[in-house]
């Protein structure tokens, strides 16, 4: 017990002191709270944060990462037993599904010691209603993703810009737009952040950010994907050719068939795929408005989850293809984000290119695009790439990466 808190207080020396969207946003209290998210955006890191804040220099708190080789011959139920005769309150568990059977052992920690509260952390491919052991009932469950725009211009520039809902954006995007403008140049703060913004490790630098983005998808798909989802390791190297295939054809309308023969994987294994590298956090999928989201209904985009994710893979990245992905990106975080946004839809517009929510309808483009697509339509918006501030139903793209 003495090294893991010797190995804790190691780690909250080096800490960032940059706090993410989500930590204002848990509630700590609670006596079983889940962190999920993809590889690298900081899980980690907000756990260790909050025990310095509240525990800072007490054997109360305690953080220990369950891919450990001690854990692989040490029961977690029997350790958390140790903690709580040595008086322990807080007990966090990094790369939770990383240990067999984590469930059962969470629910047993959480019925057997009442006093004491557990954070876990976990791969974004996590479904807690799906565990054996019916953590649905216990654990408040939130989600980490990678940075926003905002979120990246404030830590990289030292700002506190506030969020702003969708809703406050259609409505007052130019007063919103000059007032950010007027402080910095948001244009090009939004094109360092499409090549190397999203993930929080860009505070470390620039020289090997793509080699560690890399580094995160091929853990993805090599470590996380078989724990988590158990696929068999020898269809790895399908779906890594199937991730490539998708990076260099985005926004891809899918030929599924065209895909599996390609890819030498079976059309209903295909689809599943797709929904597995979605759940992820390494692609988007986009339907058609009233398609839905089963499994077996064929996305009529699909895009890399991130931009930073695209520079990573390929050099060739398409300019209509990065606008959309960002867009689709902010939108799909913010609605995971906020619970008050939770109904928040996006899908493929019969007219424009995306509605969100079934009412607002986005032609994405260029600042010299114009309105032929939506023109007529109510509740329309052309979004433009490389404008500072828009007029009237023409927002900026930037602007988009301010709702988290």
């Amino acid at each position: 017990m003495e090294n893991f808190f010797r190995e804790q207080q190691r780690l909250i020396e080096s800490l960032s002191q940059t706090r993410r969207y989500l930590f204002s946003r848990i509630d700590w209290s609670e006596r079983c709270i889940g962190i999920l998210g993809a590889r690298g955006t900081g899980k980690t890191t907000l756990m260790l944060q909050y025990v310095k804040e509240r525990y800072s220099g007490s054997d109360k708190a305690l953080y220990v990462s369950v891919d450990s080789p001690f854990f692989q011959a040490n029961d977690l139920f029997e350790f958390a037993r140790d903690f709580d005769q040595l008086g322990g309150e807080l007990l966090l568990l990094d790369e939770i599904h990383k240990y067999p059977d984590w469930s059962t052992q969470i629910k047993a920690i959480y019925d057997t010691f009442p006093g004491m509260r557990v954070v876990f952390s976990g791969s974004s491919l996590l479904q807690i209603s799906k565990q054996k052991a019916d953590l649905s009932r216990r654990a408040i469950v939130y989600s980490l993703h990678g940075l926003s725009l905002r979120e990246y211009i404030n830590f990289s520039l030292c700002k506190e810009y506030p969020v702003f809902s969708l809703e406050e954006l259609l409505a007052n995007h130019q007063e919103i737009a000059t007032e950010i403008c007027q402080d910095i140049k948001p244009v090009r703060q939004f094109r360092d952040y499409i090549q190397g913004g999203y993930y929080p490790f860009f505070l470390e630098g620039e020289a090997f950010y793509r080699l560690k983005v890399r580094e995160v998808i091929n853990h993805i798909l090599e470590v996380d994907l078989p724990c988590v989802s158990r696929v068999e390791p020898r269809q790895i190297s399908k779906i890594k050719k199937l991730l490539y295939l998708l990076t260099v054809g985005v926004p891809f309308v899918p030929n599924i068939a065209k895909l599996a023969e390609a890819t030498d994987i079976s059309r209903p294994r295909l689809y599943e795929y797709l929904e597995r590298l979605q759940d992820a956090s390494l692609l988007n999928l986009v339907r058609s408005q009233g398609r839905g989201y089963e499994i077996l209904t064929r996305p009529e985009k699909i895009f890399l989850e991130n931009s930073n994710q695209m520079y990573a893979i390929s050099n060739e990245v398409n300019t209509g293809t990065l606008r959309e992905l960002f867009f689709v990106n902010q939108v799909r975080n913010m609605s995971k984000t906020h619970p008050e946004f939770i109904e928040k839809s996006i899908e493929i517009s019969t007219r424009g290119d995306f509605i969100v929510n079934g009412q607002h309808t986005f032609e994405i483009g260029g600042k010299n695009k114009g309105f032929k697509q939506i023109d007529g339509m109510e509740d329309a918006y052309l979004v433009a790439d490389d404008i500072e501030v828009g007029f009237k139903n023409k927002i900026p793209l930037w602007i988009f990466g301010f709702m988290y």
